[in-house]
């Protein structure tokens, strides 16, 4: 059942202490990890699961290895990421790793991503978009609290409303990065 929390003040703390599991898991492959997803915005009620973008250089086999290694649970079902309506829906500029927290672990969702493309700047754009516009950061919450309201035990129902829905808020954030010459810094790591 999905469930929509009040935010959590602690969410930026355990992503910390995620990061710095990947991180050491990870080593030189990481480019940088980064909060993502409505747990990294303040004060915007959320599913009580950490979403986390680790940026590389090439999804490589050795990134499965590593983290699997860890004990992170990869999913090899999950490959790719939501094609907003009207991107280049060529597969290369949407795929990425996906895995989940170990038993025992704060809930996660870790996506791993190749710096540059499409699906590594939605996040990172769509976050900051909604730390810089509280009003749109409310009427996300309402919208996931409805989605919740009439489709808490349909996981896919859920998604595939949210997803054209955040569409609409991709297209304006866009448009304000290009207006205030946006750029995420974000976590990145130092060698």
């Amino acid at each position: 059942m999905l469930e929509i929390v009040p935010y959590n003040p602690a969410w930026p703390l355990e992503f910390q202490r995620l990061r710095d599991s990947l991180a050491a898991a990870l080593g030189a492959l990481a480019l940088r990890i980064d909060h993502i997803g409505s747990t990294a915005v303040p004060g915007l009620g959320a599913k009580d699961i950490l979403d986390v973008q680790v940026t590389v250089l090439a999804l490589a086999p050795e990134i499965v290895e590593r983290l699997s290694a860890a004990g992170y649970v990869y999913r090899p079902d999950i490959t790719c990421d939501h094609v907003p309506a009207g991107a280049d829906p060529a597969p290369e500029l949407w795929t990425k790793l996906y895995f989940t927290h170990f038993p025992g672990q704060r809930a996660a969702h870790i996506h791993v991503r190749a710096a540059g493309r499409p699906n590594q700047l939605y996040p990172l754009l769509f976050r900051d978009y909604l730390r810089a516009h509280p009003r749109s950061t409310a009427t996300v919450e309402r919208i996931k609290r409805a989605l919740v309201q009439y489709h808490a035990d349909d996981v896919e129902a859920y998604y595939d409303i949210k997803d054209p829905v955040y569409d609409l808020i991709w297209e304006a954030a866009r448009e304000w990065a290009e207006t205030t010459g946006w750029e995420s810094a974000g976590d990145i790591l130092e060698p």
